[in-house]
């Protein structure tokens, strides 16, 4: 295997690279700076990170679709969205209905404040600043009640972010579930070792890289998270697979193997 990103270091908090903007960068976003992108570029001559980052964004984008038209949800809480930049849920939602509500959720000030600056002019868009481990300042927060009604079916999206959850994921999963009424929906992706661990090394170095802890996890440790849920067809598996009919394939057969997805209505 060959060996992980370096750290990058420059002058200035504001100068560091950010995984949010790093991620922007790999999907084609304009909200990145050049320390991000020099890492971006170091790390793609290394292995496929780039890919990973496409393949989790598409089943995000089928996800949506398939809640607005098939499902009619018109509302969504998106946790640990990153930059909401290149295709992200409110534009897809709201290209197909206008009236969907997005509720954004990431920890970092840097990434929340490029967001603020990107939905200020869309009222039925908001992003909330918290650690989505903290379940109850999520959906207390009075953004997320201006935007979601809990009695109403609703999509929240755990899309990449399980990864980063350390202390009892599946805990945390439960009880977002918990504030879905029937008829809502819990997608999910995680990354696993089980196909392709060498690759998934890369990624957990370029995550201490960046000061952040990746925790891959196993097909058998994802289907806890999903307890209580019935899973939409084809259940649990490969991401990049899931209801993936139309969709360009991957570049990179090691990136899709990379993640596991599954959408579950409550």
């Amino acid at each position: 295997m060959q060996d992980g990103p370096k750290r990058v270091t420059t002058n200035g908090g504001s100068e560091r690279p950010n995984v949010a903007r790093l991620f922007d960068y790999y999907l084609g976003g304009a909200h990145n700076f050049a320390v991000d992108r020099a890492l971006a570029e170091e790390s793609v001559k290394k292995f496929p990170v780039a890919e990973v980052a496409r393949t989790i964004r598409s089943f995000s984008r089928r996800v949506v679709r398939l809640c607005v038209e098939e499902h009619g949800i018109r509302q969504f809480l998106d946790l640990g969205s990153g930059i909401p930049t290149a295709g992200n849920v409110h534009e897809v939602a709201q290209s197909i209905d206008p009236s969907c509500r997005v509720v954004y959720v990431d920890h970092d000030p840097v990434t929340v404040a490029h967001a603020r600056t990107m939905l200020r002019d869309n009222l039925s868009t908001a992003i909330v600043q918290s650690d989505v481990g903290d379940v109850g300042a999520v959906l207390r927060h009075p953004e997320t009640r201006r935007l979601i009604d809990f009695t109403e079916p609703t999509a929240i999206l755990m899309v990449g972010i399980l990864t980063y959850v350390t202390d009892e994921p599946a805990g945390v999963v439960a009880r977002y579930r918990a504030a879905l009424c029937e008829g809502s929906i819990l997608a999910l992706t995680h990354l696993t070792k089980d196909v392709e661990p060498e690759l998934v090394d890369q990624l957990v170095a370029l995550g201490t890289a960046m000061g952040s802890e990746l925790v891959p996890r196993s097909k058998q440790d994802v289907e806890e998270f999903l307890c209580g849920l019935k899973l939409l067809e084809p259940g649990l598996v490969l991401a990049a697979h899931w209801r993936a009919d139309g969709e360009l394939p991957g570049t990179s057969p090691a990136a899709d193997a990379s993640t596991y997805g599954a959408v579950g209505m409550v």
